[in-house]
């Protein structure tokens, strides 16, 4: 069920309680946004605060306050919090630090945590340990201090776990609207996914940026990206941070390459949301998706007077997956018509400065390179600090193609401070985008291009930790076989057993390896290419008492990993890599998170730098795909029947033939109760 916190963000009284200098603050910060409701300060002992008069207690107050501000020590908090909620107030942001944040430090933090949220019941709560939120739309600001909100008409939300984090992205000077801001503290209530699902109901919102440091409620992620897309508000995350995971990373090799941010990226893909690595990016791309939404292709058009510049912005576009179509022959005539023959015409377009001051010149060929194909046309311009007259052509030339053709154009600074705030302004209000630096503007339109449906299947929620056994690799192929991976023919025996009768049936070359030992590699107990005679041999000279024995695989194309692990925070996590030996070394492997279709695991494969191998690469046969795809569906089967108790579950190698695709070796940890 939804919490309505229509009340909180949007209220007609709000109540401060506490008379220190942040109280203070929430005061004068709701009169400067022009706040027009009540403020009731609540204090046993003052008289007026920031010019308000003062209520000496919360059963005081005329009604029942749509939001508190509740600035006192984390114990007075939790009975401020009681009140509030048995006189059915519509919210309250719990300013106080010292609660589960602190647990370290002080043991009692976490179990306060507890009783606010047993005292808040019903009543939503923002934090403890935040700074609060602002609703410029409707000019509320409970907020302890200063920030550089300015009342608009709608824009984007943003909400972070960090409250110095928020109050400098307010402050930018991007030509950004910020409608919305919220810091979420230690979201003892109301997580980020709870909260911005409640954002979505307010049409004014046009895009969400999430500055996020760990995931949790994975159902309630679901629910906004789901709700999200129906609505058409984009998401974009800053995820920072390492998920502590419930894996021992010396067992496996999928537990040191599936690490905590694989799965998060895994999970962010898997919701449709775009991630970003820094803040100005992650207000690039906020700005990109507030102006016109998601891109419908990571095709881009790029004009410049400078080949230094299209040079450039080829190079960086380059390492972020953009790509620039070449020019049609449409597009060819009608720039020739307003260059000339003294251009090459290409994508990018060094214009040289023939047309420049011609506005009507400069828009004609703006609009000529602005073609249906391409997701975002921009153009390079660096504006001077200083008379700046001959380049208000730059300007209106982009604001003129814009509006000729209807489609998505920006104008881009290749250096942030030379995009000038007026500028921006004015390029804003003729729906053209100016960003801000060249490579961060190129990191935000590959983000704004990967936004897409979230995936409908509910993710595998994990077990709980537990204390975990390793299943021997007989045990495991075992396991495995039972949900249908191809493992190789082989039997167990033991020292004192008549290898020469157990294995007649397999077919030589043979491998044997010792059981019972953590690293058989390096305790000397695996041996290759064996014949049925040398095994009595081979078995003497090895730490151990019981072996496998199996057929060696020998038409092997490629040699693959195919391993889950649990994560806590992000569900399972299905990782493919290069195997085998390649595995430590070329650390080349994708993530993505159970479950996964055959068409998600196919292009998850393709993804890895080893993949040419897959399809024959010189004049080398071709690895069976199907049967490859075959084994990772089966090994997800065997995590959807064990996800109670499973830990992890890795095949390195599996060894692709032609024909087969046979999981050599094999890992199970699961939990032992």
């Amino acid at each position: 069920m939804q919490t309505d916190l229509s009340r909180l963000f949007c209220p007609t009284s709000v109540a401060v309680i506490g008379g220190g200098v942040w109280c203070r603050e929430v005061i004068v910060q709701l009169r400067k946004l022009g706040f027009a409701g009540d403020i009731w300060p609540v204090h046993p002992t003052a008289q007026h605060i920031a010019g308000e008069a003062v209520f000496a207690r919360l059963e005081d107050l005329p009604r029942a306050p749509d939001a508190a501000f509740v600035g006192i020590n984390r114990h007075a908090c939790i009975e401020a919090v009681a009140v509030l909620a048995q006189m059915r107030a519509g919210g309250a942001i719990c300013f106080a630090s010292g609660f589960a944040e602190a647990a370290v430090e002080d043991v009692a933090g976490t179990d306060l945590q507890s009783r606010l949220v047993k005292a808040a019941g019903n009543m939503p709560i923002l934090g403890p340990n935040c700074y609060g939120m602002i609703n410029a739309m409707d000019g509320v600001a409970i907020w302890p201090d200063q920030h550089g909100c300015d009342v608009v008409s709608g824009g984007v939300a943003i909400l972070t776990q960090s409250s110095n984090i928020a109050i400098n992205l307010t402050n930018q000077r991007r030509a950004l609207p910020i409608a919305f801001v919220a810091t979420c503290g230690n979201m003892a209530q109301l997580s980020q996914a709870a909260i911005a699902l409640a954002l979505l109901e307010d049409p004014r919102i046009t895009a969400i940026g999430l500055h996020v440091e760990g995931f949790a409620d994975l159902r309630g992620w679901e629910r906004l990206a789901q709700k999200a897309h129906e609505r058409g508000v984009p998401v974009v995350v800053l995820k920072v941070g390492a998920s502590e995971l419930a894996q021992a990373a010396t067992v496996s090799h999928t537990a040191s390459l599936a690490g905590s941010d694989a799965g998060a990226q895994a999970l962010i893909d898997r919701l449709g949301f775009a991630r970003v690595h820094d803040l100005s990016v992650f207000l690039e791309t906020l700005k990109l998706l507030h102006m016109t939404g998601p891109l419908a292709s990571s095709q881009i058009a790029s004009i410049s007077c400078s080949g230094g510049e299209a040079s450039l912005i080829a190079d960086t576009a380059q390492a972020v997956g953009l790509t620039f179509p070449p020019l049609g022959e449409h597009q060819k005539r009608a720039l020739a018509e307003v260059l000339g023959p003294m251009v090459a015409l290409a994508n990018p377009l060094d214009y040289h400065t023939y047309i420049w001051r011609d506005v009507d010149a400069m828009a004609r060929a703006w609009a000529a390179m602005m073609d249906s194909g391409v997701g975002l046309t921009v153009s390079i311009v660096d504006y001077p600090h200083e008379n700046r007259q001959d380049w208000e052509c730059a300007t209106q030339a982009a604001i003129r193609a814009c509006a000729a053709t209807g489609r998505p154009m920006a104008v881009v600074a290749s250096l942030p401070e030379l995009m000038p705030a007026d500028v921006a302004q004015a390029l804003a209000a003729g729906d053209v985008m100016p960003l801000f630096g060249l490579r961060d503007a190129v990191a935000a339109v590959a983000a704004a291009a990967s936004i897409r449906a979230p995936d409908a299947r509910a993710l595998v929620l994990p077990g709980g930790a537990r204390s975990c056994e390793v299943l021997e690799e007989d045990v495991a192929k075992s396991h495995l076989a039972a949900f249908g991976v191809d493992v190789p023919r082989g039997v167990t025996v033991q020292a004192a057993d008549d290898f020469l009768s157990l294995t007649a049936s397999l077919r030589g070359p043979l491998a044997l390896k010792g059981l019972g030992l953590a690293h058989k590699t390096d305790a000397g107990a695996v041996r290759l290419g064996l014949q049925h005679a040398d095994l009595t041999e081979a078995t003497r000279q090895m730490p151990c008492d019981r072996f496998l024995i199996e057929e060696m695989v020998q038409d092997g194309v490629c040699e693959l990993l195919i391993g889950v692990t649990r994560d806590a925070a992000h569900g399972f996590v299905l990782t493919l890599g290069a195997g085998g030996v390649f595995t430590e070394v070329l650390e080349d492997c994708v993530s993505v998170l159970v479950p996964t279709d055959r068409y998600g695991a196919k292009q998850a494969l393709f993804q890895l730098k080893t993949a040419p191998i897959l399809n024959g690469y010189r004049g080398k046969p071709a690895a069976r795909l199907g049967a490859i795809l075959d084994a990772i569906e089966a090994v997800q089967n065997y995590v959807l029947a064990n996800a109670d108790t499973l830990e992890e579950v890795e095949i390195n190698p599996l060894i692709c033939t032609p024909e087969r695709a046979v999981a050599v070796d094999a890992l199970i940890r699961k939990g032992t109760a």
